[in-house]
């Protein structure tokens, strides 16, 4: 993931993180980016600095490595909040939970519906498809378990780990979109008995519509559905309202995002993106987080440029002598290209956003295994 810091560029500002968490008015901090980007550690060692700042932190991840929680000193993380055990005399505190979206789902139902209609729904089989891979499904519930955790004051302050979608926008776009089609009107069209007085008017043209819809999605299926929608009737209403809700606590004055790249194209590009939409959206952004670059020491890539460290190299290999020297000289020439390369793509994406708040965080030669890499990594956004 990260290690040290190494330099925003010259003319982008710092990504404060420390005052950021310190602020008491800051009560969600959602990290967001492409997939495979870092935001699950981010998250995780965000929740621990702020712990060890004085705030009483939750951070919902999604990812379901056993090594993120081994590296918060647990056994295993689960649908509720649990205390991660932290040092004697650290000031706050931080929970962990890993989103389970199935388990949110049964919850939201269960809150909802009576006793037998919510078991007519987790039984019904278009309801366990719908509730473990339906497109979207991800990204809602981990709306929900946000708006769950704000509610319940717990809490100072959350931290928020995206789903790993395709795209960053997705967590954005896919609640909305689930949303409308379990309020939707498409929905209740295909689950409606044929008996009812509308499509007895429609007569043989419904029945071709129906037979045609039974051949796409089976017969079987639309059954379920049927018996999905006449129990989780009592439902419906709330989720897009829910989802709206949430999506306006993401708005107002207390959250904060931050988006999580690596310095690649496409991982920029998608950071890029993102940083357009939550302007678009009127979301706060609070900056950038540029992670596992390859920063040089200070000076280094000034006092000793590629090209003179490959000419050096070249004359040591040619005269065959001081071979540790000649490697330390290729290994120079490699990081500056390397480095040059990142601050290039980096500085690309910051002119089409000028003013952005940069941290940047070095990679680490291996994974996150405990706490001391997670504290490593919060200080290095600190310092970024």
């Amino acid at each position: 993931m990260s290690a040290t810091t190494g330099g925003n560029g010259p003319n982008a500002p710092r990504l404060d993180v420390d005052a950021l968490l310190d602020d008491p008015t800051t009560r969600i901090v959602v990290c967001c980016g492409a997939g495979g980007v870092g935001k699950t550690t981010t998250a995780a060692a965000l929740g621990l600095r702020a712990a060890e700042r004085g705030r009483h932190a939750v951070v919902i991840t999604v990812d379901p490595a056993r090594r993120l929680a081994q590296s918060l000193g647990m056994e295993s993380l689960d649908n509720t909040p649990r205390p991660v055990p932290l040092p004697e005399g650290t000031r706050g505190t931080v929970h962990a939970m890993m989103l389970d979206m199935k388990r949110t789902f049964d919850e939201v139902v269960e809150e909802h519906a009576d006793p037998e209609r919510a078991r007519q729904i987790l039984a019904n089989p278009f309801y366990q498809t719908l509730s473990t891979s339906f497109s979207g499904t991800q990204e809602y519930m981990a709306m929900e378990k946000l708006g769950q955790l704000r509610q319940s004051g717990a809490w100072d302050l959350i931290v928020v780990d995206t789903p790993p979608s395709r795209s960053a926008l997705d967590f954005l776009d896919a609640p909305k979109r689930l949303g409308r089609f379990l309020d939707g009107r498409l929905i209740r069209f295909l689950s409606a008995p044929a008996s009812t007085g509308a499509f007895r008017l429609l007569g043989a043209g419904f029945s071709l519509v129906t037979s045609a819809v039974n051949k796409v999605v089976g017969a079987q299926l639309l059954d379920d559905l049927r018996s999905f929608v006449a129990a989780f009737d009592t439902v419906f209403g709330g989720f897009q309202a829910r989802a709206e809700r949430t999506y306006r606590l993401l708005q107002a004055p207390g959250t904060a995002f931050v988006v999580v790249a690596v310095p690649d194209t496409d991982a920029l590009r998608e950071a890029s993106y993102f940083v357009d939409r939550l302007a678009s959206d009127s979301m706060p952004l609070a900056g950038l987080v540029v992670n596992r670059a390859h920063p040089l020491p200070d000076g280094a890539g000034r006092r000793l440029t590629a090209a003179e460290a490959a000419d050096a190299e070249a004359v040591l290999r040619g005269a065959g002598t001081h071979p540790l020297a000649s490697a330390a000289l290729r290994l120079h020439a490699e990081r500056v290209r390397t480095r040059e390369h990142e601050a290039r793509l980096r500085d690309r994406m910051l002119s089409k956003h000028r003013g952005i708040r940069v941290a940047e965080v070095a990679a680490l030669p291996e994974d996150v295994h405990d706490l001391a890499a997670l504290r490593t990594i919060g200080a290095a956004l600190a310092d970024g």
